[in-house]
């Protein structure tokens, strides 16, 4: 047997959003969200459902809190719904939101868990997407406001915070794609967003610095290791295309290389920008986007295998796919491949030099239930889990500065345009009665803290 010893103060923790979770949908002064008016329109998400009750755990984060303590959890890193701060998006301060946020900060740092607070996962004030949302700049000096108005409250206790988690689903995949709310189908629209977006996070990166003397500063990308399906030129060139459209659309302006060129010639040659270039950045942009942060987030779910477009139609071949068999995908149809993570941990170390790196999310969708025992016996996730831990040691190893690692998720909930069709979570909810159970792979996480390592 080996054992996978982590560096001494490396941060074991698990994450949420608030739209997954919260419930609480029109309690206490919360406005409405983009979420909350894309999950009621029929079509969007799969099973029909929506976020208006999910884990309840608005009225049960004690309790939640109390599991997480249980299992040594060192960090929770969970984020703020922008419209329980300020309905509208911007004006008056809801201060009911402003205290649920208190007590869930004070009931962690009671218990002795560090919050990693994420400003934006994706539940915009529908108020301001009324206005345009994320393609109106307008949208970006909102959200500097909206992180003045959080930090100022809690940055007395709160040191580490995540600006936006996934900007490419809150520009590409909600606006390109459609799938996420907005859910509009614009590619020169969502080009658009994903540059406020990330001014946004530049702009905020200061004022977060001064309300939270001391703390540290970031955002989370979602990564994919992007290879290509064979050694064709066709190929090699359709995995250069993705690598720029998924990882350096957004890694590149933050860490001060500006928008990489190629892709802007591709867009350009498509029609998704205009012939004089990406007319939405203005002067100035690219150095505010380049401020520097004190760590990076890296969210890895599974590797991409590109194929080019460019194959005869007979063929019938997609554009990415998987290369392990079906058996070891997950329940959301991703291809499990640990070695990804050790593979976008190092790149991103050696290609851009971040001072810190995070694995902000990490995890699987498998259904397993309770058994005629009450146990939940999730096998598969104790192994992916165990795998990629491997895997983010190897990174270490190679020179990473990997800091910590948090599991996704802590609780099964809303997954997006999934429903509730899909359990990410280390905890099983029933949903009918919000019972919580800790399923095994939670146990085993357990061990794996108290122990800061893993037998393989």
């Amino acid at each position: 047997m080996s054992k996978y010893v982590f560096p001494d103060n490396f941060v074991w923790g698990t994450a949420t959003s608030s739209y997954q979770i919260e419930g609480a949908a029109t309690e206490d002064g919360r406005g409405e969200s983009i979420w909350d008016r894309f999950s009621k329109t029929p079509g969007k998400v799969n099973d029909g459902t929506n976020g208006d009750i999910a884990c309840d755990h608005y009225h049960r984060y004690r309790d939640d809190i109390a599991l997480m303590k249980d299992l040594g959890v060192r960090a929770y890193r969970f984020s703020v719904a922008w419209p329980r701060i300020l309905p509208k998006g911007r004006g008056e301060v809801n201060a009911a939101g402003l205290d649920f946020y208190d007590r869930i900060v004070d009931t962690l740092l009671a218990a002795g868990i560090e919050p990693f607070v994420t400003l934006y996962h994706w539940d915009l004030p529908q108020a301001l997407q009324d206005e345009g949302g994320w393609t109106n700049r307008a949208t970006a000096e909102a959200f500097v406001t909206y992180a003045d108005v959080l930090s100022r409250h809690l940055g007395d206790r709160v040191k580490k915070w995540i600006t936006h988690n996934e900007p490419w689903c809150a520009s590409l995949l909600s606006h390109q794609i459609g799938l996420h709310a907005p859910g509009i189908r614009d590619y020169r629209a969502a080009l658009s967003v994903s540059h406020h977006l990330l001014l946004s996070h530049g702009l905020a990166v200061p004022v977060l610095r001064k309300n939270s003397p001391g703390a540290e500063v970031g955002i989370t990308l979602n990564l994919t290791p992007t290879v290509p399906a064979s050694r064709s030129a066709a190929d090699l060139d359709a995995a250069r295309h993705h690598d720029g459209y998924f990882n350096r659309w957004f890694l590149d302006p933050l860490f001060g290389r500006h928008y990489p060129a190629d892709m802007v010639a591709d867009y350009i040659k498509a029609g998704h920008l205009p012939p004089e270039g990406f007319t939405d950045v203005r002067p100035g942009d690219l150095e505010i986007i380049a401020t520097p942060c004190d760590f990076l987030g890296v969210n890895y779910y599974n590797r991409t295998v590109m194929r080019s477009d460019k194959v005869p139609e007979e063929q019938n071949l997609p554009r990415t796919e998987h290369l392990a068999p079906r058996e070891e995908w997950t329940e959301m149809g991703w291809e499990v491949y640990p070695d990804g993570l050790r593979q976008i941990l190092t790149r991103v170390h050696l290609e851009y030099g971040p001072a810190k790196l995070y694995v902000t999310e990490n995890g699987a969708s498998y259904s397993d239930g309770p058994d005629a025992e009450g146990r939940v016996r999730d096998a598969r996730r104790t192994q992916f889990l165990r795998d990629h831990f491997i895997a983010a040691r190897r990174a270490i190893d190679a020179g990473a500065p990997l800091a910590g690692y948090f599991v996704w998720s802590l609780l099964d909930n809303f997954e997006w345009e999934r429903g509730y069709t899909q359990r990410f979570g280390i905890v099983w909810v029933d949903y009918e009665t919000q019972k919580r159970i800790p399923k095994d792979s939670a146990l085993w996480y357990r061990g794996v803290i108290a122990a800061n390592g893993v037998v393989d």
